[in-house]
């Protein structure tokens, strides 16, 4: 028999300590580097080339990509692994796919890619391409042509163009302001636009060219094919009519991508079917820089497998610039419905949990910066900046989501905190600054949205009363202003729809909301819109009011501050058999002739409104000034014989800064004493 051997102290001694040191390098920390100079045939696991030029970093993110999955897939012991990608610009081939080979081990040992910051520039993934010009031989104003033969064979279109840090415009008519219809479009196919003929010439419509059109809360982008001379009609052979909405007799619209109509300095057009890019020469620090063509429409997708199959999860981007996006339109144009909801995001996340975007800057993309789609749940956007898109910043959820979705395909706990988001809609006007569909629990806080032709924070997709799966959201202390700027119709500041039980607003200061037509308000109930609590929000400058309700049910309004808001204060569109909502312990400051507007008809169990603070200062404390409704007879005296405001006052609210009302009141306000609880809203929007 053979004979056991016992391992003495040394030699026990000296085998622990090697297996200690192969677990410890099991658990270490993975760094993988990618340069612009780098190669994808080395290792990546050095962050320079070594001197003899055999190793070094990757040169593309998809091969650190794949990189990932190899040592995901053969790695025992968790431990983080990190892609540092490293300063410059990296040119995307294609979409970067994420997918369940990606997935960290835990939140403590996440993937991620990062990127190495230098002088506060943060490295750029691009989707697009840099053009090679040639100066152009036509007469006039210099400028340039850049052959692409992608363009001719119709594998791309480019739609949008860069110069250093900006979008160049395409050649517009007129250069700027709007045309306006003789009155309402069609409601046939193919659609006639009424026009006056001495607007348009002929030679402006052509094979490329488009005609943009904005009405009331949508847009449409339509091919302008051909124009009879002297018509006073634009016939437009889309396959989608008109909506029966769509009806204003005076629509804005102007001509795009027209070579008659390239004559400023920037101004550019592609003509697909020779391939050829040709603009006139920029002014401008930028005018000497690479022109840059945006080709991929989706820069990264971070995709799981269906619900009940494995999701992505603990995978985390930051400190990255992500640029150049493209946007697709059908051949025959496009009839936009709110929010431009038919474009999807730059990003898009589907099926993924556990996953974090820090520091990370959205710009020059065609459509909406970030998706977090079905199935997104524990995901955290934060400290990132979204600008100069073509649509919106973030699009959270999916419009169809409904209760019976199993658990794995429901998108809910999102945060989305300290973001800078502007210069958005810059393509599709009704485009939102966020844009939460049919998701819960959600939090979005401390972001500052301005600049946008529509809603700064849109919440909920179900008109009227089924129940949805939007619900317990809160949205607080974001700072929202000067949005449409005259350029749509009904928006909001914050704007909610649908059975929502369990979202609260609260916090929020909005201001300088100035729609086209009708509807611009701070706070915005639409169709439907129940259980929600609104409260110490701060409004004011708003074109038709701090808060209104088109119809909804059991929806609390207490202890908001709405100010200087013009056509009237408050609004409530419809009245309904149930309750609308109750209205307390607000201070509302404005025109006493027109504090509220629309619909208040009906009994006091309809709505109920009390403990509430209401002034004027061009008529001051005198009851017999203020009128609650349209009619003369809608005193004050006639408002509290309805049941309403019985404990109510006409007072001086006493702000800390008459100029402020972000500020509040001082203690010795009135509206304290009627248990208003005091707010001060000047430190909503981003944390620094």
């Amino acid at each position: 028999m053979r004979q056991l051997r016992l391992m003495t102290p040394r030699v026990f001694l000296s085998g622990l300590v090697g297996l200690l040191a192969c677990c410890s390098h099991l658990r270490a920390e993975t760094i993988l580097f990618v340069s612009p100079a780098g190669n994808d045939q080395w290792s990546g696991r050095q962050e320079s080339a070594n001197p003899a030029g055999t190793d070094g970093p990757f040169a593309t993110v998809a091969r650190a990509l794949e990189a990932v999955a190899t040592i995901r897939r053969s790695r025992i012991a968790p431990a983080p692994l990190e892609v540092r990608i490293l300063p410059g610009r990296h040119e995307l081939a294609e979409t970067l796919h994420v997918g369940p080979e990606h997935s960290g081990y835990s939140p403590d040992a996440p993937v991620t890619l990062r990127g190495v910051v230098v002088q506060g520039e943060r490295p750029v993934l691009s989707g697009g391409r840099r053009l090679v010009t040639q100066p152009s031989t036509d007469s006039g104003p210099p400028g340039w042509v850049a052959q692409v033969p992608e363009i001719a064979q119709g594998k791309w279109y480019p739609r949008l163009l860069s110069q250093g840090d900006t979008w160049l415009p395409r050649a517009r008519h007129p250069n700027t302001g709007f045309f306006k219809t003789t009155g309402p479009l069609s409601a046939d196919v193919p659609l006639k636009i009424p026009i006056q003929p001495a607007e348009l010439r002929p030679e402006l419509a052509g094979a490329d060219t488009w005609l943009i059109m904005w009405q009331k809360w949508s847009d449409l982008h339509l091919p302008f094919t051909r124009l009879d001379p002297g018509a006073a009609q634009a016939v437009i052979p889309t396959r989608e009519a008109r909506p029966f909405w769509m009806d204003e007799p005076d629509a804005r619209y102007w001509i795009e991508n027209s070579r008659a109509a390239m004559d400023l300095p920037g101004e550019w057009v592609v003509e697909g079917s020779s391939g050829t890019l040709r603009g006139l020469t920029a002014t401008g620090p930028n005018r000497a820089l690479p022109l840059v063509a945006a080709r991929l429409s989706t820069l990264i997708e971070i995709h799981g497998a269906r619900a009940g199959a494995e999701a992505v999860h603990d995978f985390r981007l930051e400190n990255l610039t992500l640029a150049d996006a493209n946007y697709d339109l059908p051949a025959g144009g496009l009839i936009s419905p709110q929010a431009a909801v038919f474009l999807s995001g730059a990003v898009h996340v589907q099926h993924a949990v556990r996953g974090r975007i820090t520091n990370c800057r959205f710009t020059r993309l065609g459509g909406y910066g970030l998706e977090l789609a079905q199935g997104c749940q524990h995901w955290v956007v934060e400290r990132s900046e979204f600008e100069q898109l073509g649509a919106g910043a973030l699009r959270l959820g999916v419009p169809g989501g409904n209760l019976q979705d199993p658990p794995a395909a429901r998108t809910h706990n999102l945060t989305i905190t300290d973001n800078e988001i502007h210069q958005l809609g810059l393509v599709f006007a009704p485009a939102c600054g966020i844009l939460l569909f049919q998701a819960s629990s959600n939090h979005i806080a401390h972001n500052q949205i301005h600049d946008l032709a529509y809603t700064g924070i849109s919440v909920g997709w179900t008109w009227g009363y089924a129940d949805s799966p939007c619900h317990h959201n809160l949205i607080e202390s974001n700072h929202i202003h000067h949005l449409s700027q005259g350029r749509l119709s009904d928006m909001g500041g914050i704007y909610l729809l649908g059975p929502q039980p369990g979202t609260v607003v609260r916090g929020n200061w909005i201001h300088d909301v100035e729609s086209y037509r009708y509807g611009g308000w701070g706070l915005y109930t639409d169709e439907g819109s129940t259980g929600m609590l609104l409260e110490g929000n701060v409004v004011y400058r708003c074109k038709d009011a701090g808060f209104h309700q088109h119809y909804g049910r059991d929806n609390t309004i207490r202890n908001n501050i709405l100010v200087d808001n013009r056509n009237h204060s408050v609004m409530r569109t419809r009245s309904e058999a149930h309750r609308s909502f109750w209205f307390t312990n607000n201070i509302i400051v404005g025109p006493a002739a027109q504090l509220l507007g629309s619909d208040w008809t009906g009994t006091t169990n309809q709505f109920w409104s009390d403990a509430n603070l209401w002034f004027d200062p061009k008529v001051g404390p005198d009851p017999s000034g203020y009128r609650f409704g349209p009619k003369a007879e809608n005193t004050w005296a006639a408002w509290q014989k309805r049941g309403q405001d019985a404990h109510s006052v006409i007072a001086d609210p006493l702000w800390v800064d008459p100029t402020r009302p972000e500020l509040g009141v001082r203690p010795d306000s009135p509206a304290v004493r009627l248990g208003f609880q005091p707010v001060d809203v000047s430190h909503a929007g981003v944390r620094r």
